[in-house]
């Protein structure tokens, strides 16, 4: 077994908190997880990890290995990175995650001809509309619809993209169509909104003369997954609050309706979110200059 190998599973074991975390991480089974971070204890003759039924802990020794592992994995990282600059040849596993709904319309299906591009240049893609520990989970990449929040991280911003309030017509024939905001609370319309531990979308962001306004919505039911939500709305089982993008073909066919054009809700950044070092990588660099220009270019086909 290569030595570096038992030095990146032990890392993201003491990251991780299980061997089978970390081996998911590494794409190698926990028994093989299990086997490096043995190899590595009888190499040091120490213990490196106090361990319990569901959890690893680093030992003293452990955690005086994992401040030097992790900088000769940087060291190395960043040797490996400058000779793919020297030689224009970028090798590697790229991690990278999108939300449910642009990763299925613009992310997954350009990861093909990235790969033909790049062929030495493995990717792994995550979708979830679930916050994403990037840090914690060794994301090298991830494209979001938000706001950076974390100053470990950086922000290429991509494009903005516009939102909009919107339902099916069945929907406001049923319930009557809202004229304003505040109707929207007043006559408990169904607003569908997503909603996970750490979800910003518990309350809808409104432009009105007297300013920005935030309106704690309310609906019978909600999702973890975007697409449900405006499923649910082309049903008629309530109102969206979404991306233009996302929803404009359907408003398009007459399948959605657009509601509160003069009260427009705040649009969102469509951004490349990665760690500060991580930038110094050829390969974030040339993920982001290509999916960046993709973006652009399909968005601006969806809302022609």
């Amino acid at each position: 077994m290569s030595y570096l190998d038992n030095v990146r599973v032990f890392v993201r074991v003491v990251e991780l908190g299980t061997l089978s975390a970390a081996g998911r991480d590494q794409r190698v089974t926990p028994a093989v997880a299990s086997n490096r971070i043995k190899e590595l204890e009888r190499h040091m003759g120490v213990r490196l990890f106090n361990r319990t039924t569901r959890k690893l802990t680093p030992t003293e020794h452990g955690r005086v290995f994992y401040d030097g592992a992790v900088k000769i994995l940087e060291a190395v990282n960043e040797a490996e990175n400058a000779i793919a600059d020297l030689s224009h040849n970028p090798k590697g596993a790229l991690k990278i995650t999108a939300p449910l709904g642009i990763g299925r319309r613009l992310i997954a299906s350009g990861i093909p001809e990235f790969h033909d591009k790049y062929p030495d240049i493995e990717v792994r893609l995550r979708l979830s509309d679930h916050n994403v520990d990037i840090l914690s989970e060794g994301v090298d990449v991830a494209f979001k619809l938000g706001i950076l929040e974390d100053s470990n991280l950086r922000m290429r911003g991509i494009m903005n993209c516009e939102r909009v309030v919107c339902g099916a017509p069945a929907y406001f024939e049923k319930r009557g169509l809202p004229q304003t905001p505040d109707e929207l609370i007043a006559n408990k319309h169904d607003c569908l909104l997503l909603r996970y531990p750490g979800s910003k979308e518990y309350f809808w962001t409104l432009q009105t003369p007297e300013g920005v306004k935030k309106l704690e919505v309310t609906g019978p039911y909600d999702s973890d997954d975007g697409d449900v939500l405006t499923q649910w709305a082309l049903d008629g089982r309530g109102i969206i609050n979404k991306p233009l993008f996302e929803v404009k073909s359907h408003i398009n066919a007459g399948e959605l309706v657009p509601i509160l054009a003069s009260t427009p809700p705040l649009g969102v950044q469509l951004a490349a979110i990665y760690p500060h070092k991580r930038f110094q990588d050829p390969k974030v660099r040339l993920m982001i200059d290509y999916m960046a220009e993709r973006c652009q270019r399909l968005i601006g086909k969806m809302l022609a």
